[in-house]
């Protein structure tokens, strides 16, 4: 491998996000970056085509992929059968594999907001004033409805998830790069999901997030843990975000920022030098 090593950063830089603007982000990232790697952007489209001239794949603000599941999904069996490192690895069990990890983290007993698929389960959910009901390869909110209790039954079940809609007080997020929680934001209003401030996290709220990241399996990666925490005082798991997480770097004070660099670009290095 050349002293510099080559690397691809995916990113869909017209991607129209509401309350966040991905391409400034992955703007000031690749301007960090190129300090330590001989770097390309692209878009997924055509990240397959040119992934080949290319030590490492970076798949960062690429937008949600359900845009483009057929090319997604014939870009991950090719970097497969190429033996391609793309980062984060394509083996994440959460956002990057769809929904099902709220079924499967559900049924395991994890602090994560009840999710069923089937209406027969619809009796082990918390009642609730409405319902959550999503799309199992659903991003972005992108087709989420809000139902009453009444209408679940008259659902078509096989590609959806249903959840009850709680009554939270703030969304909290923890940003981890490897195993290693970088930074937490959190929205103070419910109904403003992206008007975020820092977060000073607890060693519980660590040991909660630590639990996902662990149980994801992940060795190399920036991934991000979305949760609400409860009238109650819990934490419940929102989303497990391992593909394609946006970080709200714009909102991080310097010295938090470019830790987080420093730490994504030891990541890299570190992803490049293990066996393959």
């Amino acid at each position: 491998m050349p002293a510099r090593p080559r690397v691809l950063f995916v990113t869909d830089l017209a991607y129209q996000a509401r309350g966040r603007r991905y391409c400034d982000e992955d703007i000031f990232l690749t301007s960090r970056l190129r300090a330590h790697f001989d770097l390309a952007l692209c878009h997924p489209l055509d990240a397959a085509a040119l992934m080949d001239a290319f030590d490492a794949v970076v798949v960062r603000n690429s937008g949600p992929v359900l845009h483009y599941q057929a090319e997604y999904e014939a870009f991950r069996r090719e970097a497969a059968a190429r033996g391609t490192r793309v980062y984060n690895p394509l083996t994440g069990r959460g956002d990057m594999a769809g929904k099902q990890y709220l079924l499967d983290l559900t049924a395991a007993g994890y602090p994560v907001i009840p999710t069923v698929d089937r209406p027969q389960e619809l009796g082990r959910l918390p009642e609730a004033a409405e319902y959550v009901v999503k799309p199992k390869v659903g991003a972005d909110s992108i087709g989420l409805r809000i139902l009453p209790l009444e209408h679940l039954g008259e659902l078509t079940y096989g590609d959806i998830l249903v959840q009850p809609r709680v009554d939270f007080r703030y969304e909290v997020s923890f940003y981890f790069v490897d195993d290693t929680c970088q930074y937490a934001l959190h929205a103070p209003d419910p109904d403003r999901r992206w008007a975020l401030e820092p977060y000073e996290p607890t060693a519980a709220d660590l040991d909660f997030a630590r639990r996902f990241v662990d149980w994801n399996g992940l060795g190399h990666g920036i991934q991000r843990v979305d949760a609400c925490r409860t009238q109650e005082g819990d934490l419940l798991l929102v989303e497990l975000e391992d593909l394609n997480p946006y970080l709200s770097l714009d909102l991080l004070p310097d010295p938090t920022r470019e830790a987080f660099v420093t730490a994504m670009t030891t990541s890299l290095h570190r992803f490049l030098g293990a066996p393959g």
